[in-house]
């Protein structure tokens, strides 16, 4: 069984969007995927249990324990292609100083590599600072890639990918303009 963990930088970033294009695009060709959500948001997941044609579970520090949350995504997840995990707000925040109830903490705790979803407006050069602050920040997580999001155009797209590959080994999967339509 593989996992991912998709989040972002702050909430509102595209990290349900990309979540239920995933979902829906695996579904699609034939692939088996079990959607959780972070916490106790029934939207998100009613979008993701749609998208996936399956029941998606929440996953919750506050109602359950860290033993709880590993046997429910271990057991969900047990036979399909994809465990896939949408986080909520950015994948730092929470109520804790330290980050226990984070998206961090999370994907560490599942061991499951991190999609970063990036809202890319008024963004070029200034997303390595952002993105290689992500790799050191107190956790022991391993990125999958980025999703750059709300791009302006090729020019910027490619301003940040030179960005983004010249300060960091991090790889971009993909990006999804600011006028995008999803057909």
């Amino acid at each position: 069984m593989k996992g991912l963990l998709v989040s972002a930088s702050a909430k509102s970033s595209g990290k349900t969007t990309v979540s239920i294009g995933l979902a829906a695009a695996l579904a699609r060709r034939g692939r088996t995927v079990q959607c959780f959500k972070k916490g106790p948001d029934y939207i998100d997941a009613m979008w993701l249990r749609h998208a996936s044609g399956r029941p998606c579970h929440n996953l919750d520090f506050y109602t359950s324990s860290h033993d709880e949350i590993k046997d429910a995504f271990a057991a969900y997840a047990a036979d399909v292609d994809l465990g896939l995990v949408e986080g909520n707000k950015g994948l730092f925040d929470g109520v804790d100083l330290e980050g226990s109830d984070s998206n961090a903490a999370l994907a560490e705790l599942l061991g499951l590599p991190v999609l970063l979803v990036i809202d890319t407006r008024g963004l070029t050069r200034g997303i390595a600072p952002l993105i290689t602050g992500y790799q050191q920040f107190g956790f022991r997580l391993r990125f999958a890639g980025i999703i750059l999001n709300k791009v302006g155009g090729p020019r910027h797209e490619g301003k940040l990918r030179a960005a983004i590959e010249h300060y960091s080994d991090i790889p971009v999967l993909g990006a999804i303009g600011r006028h995008d339509s999803i057909v």
